[in-house]
């Protein structure tokens, strides 16, 4: 299917139409373009059992290019821990960078299907925002995704999700993050 030819994600459209003149009220912006905008989103996951059992490493790899809709790179150790018998090389994990069309395909699923489903959910703190606006949460099943099968999961795997803005600071990547959806605490 022709990239151009399908229609816009429902949260870049929102973004787009809602977003970006509310953040242009609030921060004073003169242009559009001055507005935060997301850059891209980083899902990782550690698999400590990869080295030994390259089966689990398999599938969890299928689990999480189902969640994002892209094939997951593998991380190796970049060097030898013997106290956690960790070789150099060894598969230590996954991790997918989603950006454009895709990014706000996945952004829409998780605040709107994916965290909705995790148990006693009322949000997220905001404590975990660094200096540039970027934000990371951490989950701690995979099964919060519609697109995981329960019955073939080998092993339950938590992931982190890294939230990377153009906010020159944390009140701009909150304000933008709000706006498009994500559940923060009150």
């Amino acid at each position: 299917m022709n990239q151009k030819a399908a229609a816009l994600p429902r949260l870049l459209e929102r973004y787009r139409n809602e977003v970006v003149p509310e953040l242009m009220r609030e921060f004073g912006y003169k242009n559009p373009m001055q507005a935060p905008k997301m850059d891209k989103v980083v899902i990782n996951m550690g698999v400590k059992e990869g080295q030994e059992d390259i089966k689990i490493l398999d599938q969890v790899a299928i689990e999480l290019s189902r969640i994002s809709g892209q094939k997951p790179l593998v991380t190796r150790a970049k060097k030898s821990i013997s106290a956690f018998k960790l070789r150099q090389g060894s598969p230590i994990g996954l991790k997918v960078t989603l950006r454009r069309r895709r990014m706000y395909e996945f952004l829409d699923r998780l605040f709107n299907v994916a965290m909705p489903r995790i148990r006693d959910f009322r949000g997220f703190l905001d404590r975990s925002f660094d200096q540039r606006g970027n934000f990371s949460i951490g989950l701690t099943e995979q099964t919060i995704f519609p697109e995981v099968e329960y019955d073939k999961i080998k092993k339950t795997q938590g992931m982190d999700i890294t939230f990377v803005t153009t906010a020159k600071n944390k009140q701009e990547g909150k304000k933008l993050l709000e706006l498009l959806g994500f559940p923060f605490r009150k």
